[in-house]
């Protein structure tokens, strides 16, 4: 039961950041359509003195979600990848204090061999 709630604690931590941003932000991006286009009403006389370009409501509305979808998306990818691999060594220090799983294991590095070493490898263990 308490390894279950702290896998879904951990799902919640990791999508909550990427969705949640991602949400944010291209709800707030709507405001880039309206940056360069209108509709056509009464404030600028159906569109005769609009000075962006005039688009149709469901146009203009099909763009606002359109943009909104596609801004967000690439906030939540980046969100998703850049941020939890630039906040993961930060997070290594507080490993004790979050629950297990939180914080991804740091990497080893492998040596890699060259080919003078690995011949050098092969002839010794073939000798034995």
């Amino acid at each position: 039961m308490k390894q279950t709630s702290q896998k879904f604690l951990q799902y919640v931590y990791s999508s909550y950041t990427g969705n949640f941003i991602g949400f944010a932000i291209g709800m707030a991006s709507t405001r880039l359509v309206a940056h360069f286009f209108t509709t056509r009403s009464i404030k600028n006389l159906w569109g005769l003195t609009a000075k962006k370009t005039v688009v149709d409501k469901q146009t203009f509305s099909f763009m606002e979600w359109a943009i909104s979808i596609i801004i967000g998306f690439i906030v939540f990818e980046v969100i998703s990848k850049w941020v939890k691999k630039k906040m993961n060594p930060l997070m290594q220090k507080y490993k004790g204090y979050l629950p297990e799983g939180w914080v991804e294991e740091e990497a080893v590095p492998v040596p890699v061999q060259t080919s003078a070493e690995a011949t050098a490898v092969k002839t010794e263990t073939s000798n034995a």
